[in-house]
């Protein structure tokens, strides 16, 4: 028997998300401004985990967008914006590592995703 909206989107109000419910959500830095949004999740094959959020800022209406990989654990869910909360600042965010589009980040590269742990100051699991 297949829910309506309604029914799923209640269901989901416990501990578990479904990812098109994650992408395309708003992210708002430490002053509560939105800074971007959330493009796609990145999940470990291995543990099943979330290890990083693709975060879309710059551009216009979603054209030319830089993409910039944030740590999961950098962002915590915020019922009263609707959104996810961060402390980067858009400052932080425009120093940090990205990338264009998906040729130009290679999530297999142990150096590259170091760099980017690094950067946010999170420790390699």
């Amino acid at each position: 028997m297949a829910m309506s909206a309604g029914e799923m989107d209640a269901r989901e109000f416990g501990n578990l998300i479904g990812s098109d419910k994650v992408e395309g959500t708003a992210v708002f830095g430490p002053d509560d401004s939105k800074i971007g949004s959330i493009e796609r999740v990145m999940i470990d094959k291995m543990s099943g985990k979330v290890s990083y959020a693709v975060l879309g800022f710059g551009g216009f209406m979603g054209l030319g967008n830089d993409h910039y990989p944030l740590p999961w654990q950098s962002l915590k869910y915020d019922t009263r914006l609707g959104g996810y909360r961060t402390g980067v600042t858009e400052n932080q965010l425009r120093g940090a590592p990205k990338y264009r589009d998906d040729r130009d980040w290679n999530w297999g590269d142990v150096g590259t995703t170091r760099a980017l742990n690094d950067y946010y100051g999170v420790p390699i699991v």
